[in-house]
């Protein structure tokens, strides 16, 4: 006699899963069917004991649970940080996060100022800023933890997914940010105390200041500013005004778009406010009047750089450079469409780097410069 699958009882199931004192799944048992041939009263003997085997290895399992288990530990999360691996460590770091300190080579370019030695000390300026900026993110993600399993993109983070376990956090932090700080003064004093008020601006903006409306925008075009200051330094290139306040608005027209797109996507969500932010979703039109109003101040200061006499002498004809103008006001229009419709799901520079769009602008852009060298 053979027993169906759907007979009641221990037997008749591929697997079962073993749910014990941690509250999640710590084995998967095999139970495979038996096939009998014998009597009714042989088929349940054997049932009988093969119920009996599964439930002491079922016990097994309820005592090493209670046994490996701390009070505020779940046995899923004990399995999960003890399988974190490279590639979850490598993106604690934020790498795609490097692309901003690309700035650090704009002093450099826009001087063109391209021989090897300058070139050298800007990667090493843009080295010491990707540690230093890593270490930061660690300790942020240290910090918005909770808020940032409350997320629904956040919670993949690997600090708040449970890839790593928080307590490696301190360590990590402080392996990149010691070797950007030796980078720092390798460089140059004036350059280690840039690096060092980038750091403590930015720790200043992880633990308080980011939920202060406005504040916080101003802070996040500060710290991109800093980055083209620290090339400057580095270097030893004198900064035109002009450079600096069209940095300042485009990129506060930038943190506005970043709120706008939080703001929406909190709206979305059926939520009033944007976690661990100072701003409601009432704030949204004004913070879509910053995003477009800096934009267009930026754009402005651009037409003024590029009638400026540095600009006049370092480019043969400088009027192509109007184009980049043109060019700018139509990507920093789009990216306030875009952050309003819902559609910007990361940073704006971040999503720069991965829209079409975006990269065709940059193109049209490079195109310019190069007409105005060689033209």
């Amino acid at each position: 006699m053979r027993p169906s699958a759907c007979d009641a009882g221990t037997l008749g199931f591929a697997t079962r899963s073993i749910h014990q004192a941690c509250g999640s799944r710590v084995a998967n048992r095999a139970v495979q069917p038996q096939h009998f041939e014998a009597s009714p009263r042989l088929w349940r003997a054997e049932a009988n004991g093969a119920a009996a085997t599964f439930n002491r290895s079922a016990d097994t399992f309820a005592g090493f649970a209670a046994t490996n288990c701390k009070s505020d530990q779940t046995m899923s999360e004990m399995t999960t940080t003890a399988a974190g691996s490279f590639k979850h460590y490598v993106e604690a770091f934020r790498p795609h996060q490097w692309l901003k300190n690309v700035l650090v080579f704009l002093p450099a370019l826009a001087a063109h100022r391209l021989d090897w030695p300058t070139l050298l000390i800007s990667l090493e300026a843009f080295v010491c800023f990707s540690l230093v900026a890593s270490g930061v993110y660690v300790l942020n993600d240290l910090l918005d933890v909770s808020a940032d399993r409350a997320h629904p993109r956040k919670r993949h983070r690997p600090f708040a997914s449970r890839n790593i376990p928080t307590a490696h956090g301190t360590w990590m932090a402080a392996g990149l940010i010691i070797p950007g700080g030796l980078i720092a003064m390798s460089i140059g004093w004036g350059f280690f105390l840039v690096v060092a008020g980038y750091f403590l601006v930015t720790a200043a903006y992880s633990l308080h200041l980011k939920r202060h409306i406005v504040i916080d925008i101003c802070i996040l075009a500060g710290l991109y500013t800093i980055r083209i200051v620290a090339g400057g330094v580095a270097t030893s290139i004198p900064l035109s005004v002009l450079l600096i306040a069209f940095s300042v608005f485009f990129f506060l027209s930038l943190a506005a778009v970043k709120r706008q797109s939080e703001l929406v996507d909190s709206a979305g969500r059926g939520r009033l406010r944007a976690g661990g932010r100072g701003y409601h979703v009432n704030d949204l039109p004004i913070i879509s009047m910053i995003a477009i109003g800096a934009g267009y101040v930026s754009v402005l200061v651009m037409t003024y750089y590029v009638n400026s006499p540095v600009v006049m002498e370092l480019y043969p004809h400088p009027q192509m450079l109007w184009g980049i103008c043109a060019v700018l006001l139509y990507w920093i229009t789009r990216t306030v469409m875009v952050a309003h419709r819902g559609n910007m799901h990361d940073d704006p520079v971040i999503y720069a780097a991965k829209d079409r769009i975006s990269q065709l602008c940059l193109v049209i852009i490079l195109i310019f410069v190069a007409g105005g060298v060689l033209m």
